[in-house]
């Protein structure tokens, strides 16, 4: 009988790969809290009607790519494609939002079915932010600075680059639509089989294809920031200003249109050239408008996600390097050991909270039990007999240091002497 196997697109983090994603997701959390924004956890499965509201039903994450079933009670439900609706259905649903400020960050599994490749899974991981209540571009800029610094503190900014857009308002945008739907319009033998579906649906995307056969007439394509009012212009140029200020650099990118409905005024992405066409590790945008299209009360939001798997193949690329992630391995041998030993370990963890203290549970040969301490990577191993046990003591061998002779110890001294050792563990 075949083993059964992971689901095509749905992928094990093994335990020597979760150094880089614990690593990455640390610093990401402490950006965050260096900011101000506070964690909210969300569910897995929403309503189907969620998605469809909030993503748009001619959107190609709801026409192809969700995970939708109907549970016991004939309610359709749907794994969660992305985190902005989830975080906006909680907030509405909770009473977050009336005369409220927040900023909300989430981490999680996002699913979508669509065809895997490097970068591109099935379940994947987003660091997801949203705020509420704020209009001024202040915030749009905040969260530009925000990862600005991720970057940095990831060792990666000079690997990725920041482009930015305004989409104007819903209203600008219809103005433009009807310019870009007459402008393709004279060039339909030009348009590929999905361009000419979205001509009527969404015409925008067009705007976001990656087919080189229509390069030429995207690029002479109407430019949206032609129809956009003075509002739009001015917030767009006061985060600008900003970036300017603070020494942050940027590309204005015309043609960046997002995949979904729901964004207004500010779009941006920050790329990467490292990734091959899997280029874009983080984006977002202002969604004004969506808290109404999902029952609530006029408001501002914006917010951006970012991938972890992306992210960690461009963290890859620094050949980061992770120290050992076992300080001590406790070797021993007999029955009487056994038990001294496992006390000694708890009396340790209680005594030195943070000592990483791995014990051999095999009962097999001490040289096997070396050989295993030697391959986790342990700093010190600790060698307890039935010989040591009588005497009242315990050796201790350094395994990454052959100056440093084997020695013996009193069971009274060892919490003394790792106390002592700490600037080496």
């Amino acid at each position: 009988m075949a083993n059964i196997q992971a689901i095509r697109g749905m992928h094990d983090v093994l335990p020597e790969q979760t150094p880089l994603w614990q690593y990455a997701e640390k610093i990401i959390r402490d950006v965050l809290s260096s900011y101000g924004y506070s964690e909210i956890r969300l569910p897995a499965v929403e309503k189907t009607e969620l998605f469809k509201r909030s993503i748009g039903e001619v959107t190609d994450i709801v026409e192809k790519e969700m995970y939708t079933f109907d549970d016991k009670n004939g309610d359709s439900l749907t794994l969660r494609p992305e985190g902005t609706a989830g975080c906006l259905r909680a907030c509405l649903e909770h009473g977050l939002l009336h005369n409220q400020v927040h900023r909300l960050w989430y981490y999680g599994a996002m699913y979508r079915h669509e065809r895997p490749q490097k970068g591109r899974y099935r379940q994947f991981f987003q660091f997801g932010v949203e705020t509420y209540g704020m209009a001024s571009a202040d915030i749009d800029a905040e969260l530009l600075l925000l990862t600005d610094r991720l970057w940095k503190r990831l060792g990666i900014r000079e690997k990725v680059h920041l482009q930015l857009n305004s989409l104007g308002t819903i209203a600008e945008r219809l103005v433009y639509r009807e310019a870009l739907v007459t402008y393709f319009q004279q060039h339909l033998e030009t348009l590929d089989e999905d361009s000419l579906r979205r001509l009527n649906t969404n015409p925008l995307r067009i705007l976001d294809t990656k087919n080189p056969a229509m390069a030429d007439v995207v690029k002479n394509a109407p430019e949206l920031i032609n129809c956009l009012g003075d509002d739009s212009r001015q917030h767009f140029q006061e985060i600008l200003n900003t970036l300017n200020d603070l020494g942050v650099s940027y590309e204005i990118n015309t043609r960046l249109v997002r995949g979904l409905d729901y964004y207004s005024k500010t779009v941006f992405e920050w790329v990467t050239d490292e990734l091959g066409s899997q280029g874009t590790i983080c984006a977002g945008g202002r969604y004004d408008g969506l808290i109404e299209q999902l029952g609530g009360k006029a408001n501002s939001a914006i917010g951006f996600a970012m991938g972890m798997e992306r992210l960690l193949l461009l963290l890859e690329t620094l050949d980061i390097k992770f120290e050992n992630t076992v300080d001590i391995y406790l070797i021993r041998v007999g029955k009487q050991a056994e038990k001294v030993g496992l006390r000694l370990a708890e009396q340790l963890r209680t005594q030195i909270p943070t000592l990483k203290i791995q014990m051999d549970c095999s009962s097999s040969s001490v040289k096997s039990q070396f050989k295993k301490a030697d391959k986790s990577g342990a700093i010190y191993a600790l060698i307890l007999g039935g010989d040591e046990v009588s005497r009242g003591e315990i050796s201790i061998k350094a395994l990454r240091d052959e100056q440093q002779t084997q020695q013996n110890l009193t069971l009274a001294n060892v919490v003394n002497f790792f106390k002592n050792a700490q600037n080496v563990l």
